[in-house]
């Protein structure tokens, strides 16, 4: 299955002369994975590290090094009977234009609008976002020329992304490593969600288990991942979407174009929540919140006395009955869109939670169930509208279950 938002979308791949140029190989290859239909374009001092044959075999595409090759009709963006300009016409066919590596040298020309190569001058007529990844020595990298010609590029639109400190070809260690390939994956997709059907839209997505303290070192939670919230905030992103994304407790990294507000018990993602959701359109409650904390926590670690310890608890805020308030109030968060985790009565408990909490769609999964629910990367769940309508769904990746959720939402907008 490929990637909902690179599937079908043409990438221009640029490749300049850089010891990095191991790390485009990857990258065209999973773009290529991701549904992407990827024209590599090679300078001269490229081909001297890898030969255009192993982007050719990982991409199924033709790789273009020459500036006066002329090509068929068949070129990318060809009328029939035209004679095709390689720099124009892949210019103009393309969604996305990507240099990695990015040399000092290409940096310069760019910046100064120099043409002297297919790739400099495709650069020159692409009108599509441009996303640089430079990779170079330290020295060269922090040399005042390379900075202001990357300043003039980011003045101009292009989006840079790195370079990174690490271990470098010349045996020295600092900044000028080219990001890996899935953070530059990362940025074009951040790209080309600028066009996408969601952008102005405001979108709230709470993620993970809470913890409540015990002591300073323990806490009651919840076997949550946070994949399935995740999954919500990287598609709405997808989307154009401005999220804000409330995590409680996970391991995984903060998406990359997501404001990230990082909480740890219900008492702090409620007071988050109730925040962001001021001027949303859509808050996803997707984080297993937990029910209950202790009365009191503990001002140092409990130590091991007595055959049993008593906890007294008491409830913690429900955060989605403090979310119907504020919609009474306020008319924010438009739509609001639930979760509910059960291992038995999922449609009559999720129907009971839906009408309780006053939700305009609720997602129920039976956490039990194989391949479903916490710490896994699919789901099957069940959708179920405030109107009576119910939608199963057979078990999906958790972000494919993320996007027929934005989709069914997007209806309700």
């Amino acid at each position: 299955m490929g990637d909902r938002l690179l599937n079908g979308k043409r990438i221009l791949l640029g490749i300049t002369g850089g010891v990095a140029v191991y790390k485009a190989a990857a990258l065209a290859s999973r773009l290529t994975q991701a549904g992407a239909l990827v024209d590599v374009v090679m300078t001269e001092a490229a081909t001297r590290f890898v030969a255009p044959l192993t982007f050719e075999a990982v991409t199924r595409r033709r790789v273009y090094t020459d500036m006066f090759f002329l090509p068929s009709t068949s070129q990318p963006g060809a009328d029939s009977g035209e004679l095709q300009i390689p720099h124009i016409s892949l210019a103009k066919a393309a969604d996305l234009l990507i240099i990695a590596p990015a040399t000092a040298n290409t940096l310069a020309k760019l910046a100064h609008g120099l043409a002297d190569n297919l790739l400099s001058a495709l650069a020159l007529a692409c009108p599509a976002p441009v996303l640089i990844a430079p990779a170079m020595e330290s020295h060269m990298w922090s040399h005042p020329a390379t900075q202001a010609n990357v300043a003039m590029l980011i003045e101009r639109g292009a989006t840079v992304v790195g370079p990174v400190s690490g271990h470098l070809a010349s045996g020295a260690q600092g900044p000028g490593r080219m990001s890996e390939p899935e953070e530059i994956m990362e940025s074009a997709r951040l790209l080309l969600a600028r066009a996408g059907d969601w952008r102005g839209r405001r979108v709230v997505v709470t993620a993970g288990g809470t913890r409540e303290a015990i002591d300073p070192v323990r806490f009651i939670s919840n076997r949550s991942s946070g994949k399935m919230g995740y999954a919500l905030a990287t598609a709405a992103r997808d989307r154009g979407a401005c999220v804000t994304l409330i995590s409680a407790a996970t391991t995984l990294p903060d998406p990359l174009g997501v404001e990230t507000i990082h909480v740890e018990s219900a008492e702090q993602m409620c007071q988050a929540v109730l925040s962001a959701c001021t001027d949303a359109d859509v808050l996803a409650m997707a984080a297993a919140v937990a029910d209950y904390c202790p009365l009191t926590a503990a001002e140092h670690k409990i130590k091991k006395h007595d055959e049993r310890l008593v906890l007294e608890l008491r409830r913690t805020p429900d955060i989605l009955m403090e979310v119907a308030r504020l919609r009474t109030s306020s008319g924010s968060p438009r739509l609001v869109v639930g979760f509910a985790a059960e291992t038995q009565d999922l449609l009559d408990q999720a129907r009971a939670k839906l009408e309780r909490k006053r939700l305009d769609l609720i997602v129920a999964n039976d956490v039990g169930a194989p391949g479903s629910g916490f710490g896994v990367d699919t789901n099957q769940v069940t959708l179920l509208w405030a109107d009576g309508t119910v939608e199963a769904l057979p078990c999906l990746p958790k972000t494919e279950v993320a996007h027929i959720i934005w989709e069914r939402v997007a209806r309700l907008l």
